[in-house]
């Protein structure tokens, strides 16, 4: 049910330092900015063929690492769900590590059911001259060569990118090991103009020092690769995304059922200093 290319979008690193947070946690050359921040999720809609009559859960996002030695994701998105008849408790556990200097990209997920592990996804993907080239591990062993492809922090500097620079809209094709492992997704990404953040906003308080200052509303959709025409997204993310890489007020739309974010408690760490 919930797809870890969700990381991807809350890999969200700024492209500068400079927006209010302590010096001694600024943010490094490259514009990620370390940190843990735990989010509270709860229902916002769903659909009578969602089957889904209530539901609520906590995600925690850890982003850390240098532009030197590749960056790291743990990933934990924990929700309690009622379908009127059963509760169930669903717990999808993520790790990643991105090399952007080498070009490579390994991950590992286990999504477990009421504390049984359902499934386990396990490998490598390198770029190459071809595309992207993937080696899993689980659930089978196998090699798969696929489009040439933005791993997720490739994708979110992009999206930075294309922020500062007052473009508002673009597609690229990303790989972040979701699924299966053996696929990419096709996004689109629409980034508004900055905001400030509205006076007397309570959950704004809950990201520091830095949420007096500007942000951008961000919503990004992804499409299977094999899709054609007018298909529908397989699911969307908005948030808003700060300078720093912090995210929050989030909506995850996964079409039958749609879960709100917020951001409920952030812990910036020290980054990693290039040797």
């Amino acid at each position: 049910m919930f797809r870890s290319a969700f990381v991807a979008a809350l890999t969200a690193g700024a492209c500068f330092a400079g927006s209010g947070v302590p010096s001694a946690f600024a943010t490094p050359a490259t514009g990620l900015a370390p940190h843990r921040a735990v989010y509270d999720l709860k229902l916002k809609d769903a659909t009578e063929r969602s089957g889904i009559a209530g539901m609520y859960g906590r995600m925690v996002y850890e982003f850390n690492g240098s532009p030197c030695d590749g960056y790291t994701v743990s990933f934990r998105f924990v929700t309690q769900v009622n379908t009127g008849e059963e509760t169930r408790l669903t717990d999808q556990q993520t790790t990643t590590y991105e090399d952007l200097k080498n070009g490579s990209f390994r991950f590992l997920t286990r999504s477990f059911t009421d504390e049984k592990l359902d499934k386990e996804v396990r490998g490598t993907a390198r770029e190459d001259k071809e595309g992207v080239s993937v080696d899993l591990t689980a659930p089978d062993a196998k090699q798969v060569e696929l489009a040439a492809s933005r791993f997720p922090t490739e994708h979110m500097l992009d999206v930075i990118e294309h922020a500062r620079k007052g473009e508002r809209f673009f597609e690229a094709r990303l790989f972040d090991g979701s699924d299966a492992g053996d696929k990419t997704l096709m996004t689109t990404a629409v980034v508004g103009k900055k905001e400030m953040p509205k006076a007397g906003d309570p959950d704004a308080d809950k990201a520091g020092s830095f949420s007096k200052e500007a942000f951008w509303p961000v919503s990004i959709a992804y499409y299977n690769d094999t899709s054609e025409g007018d298909a529908l997204p397989v699911y969307r993310m908005s948030f808003k995304l700060y300078e720093n890489g912090i995210t929050r007020d989030l909506t995850m739309d996964y079409g039958e059922f749609v879960l709100s974010g917020k951001l409920a408690k952030l812990e910036m760490f020290k980054p990693q200093e290039c040797k």
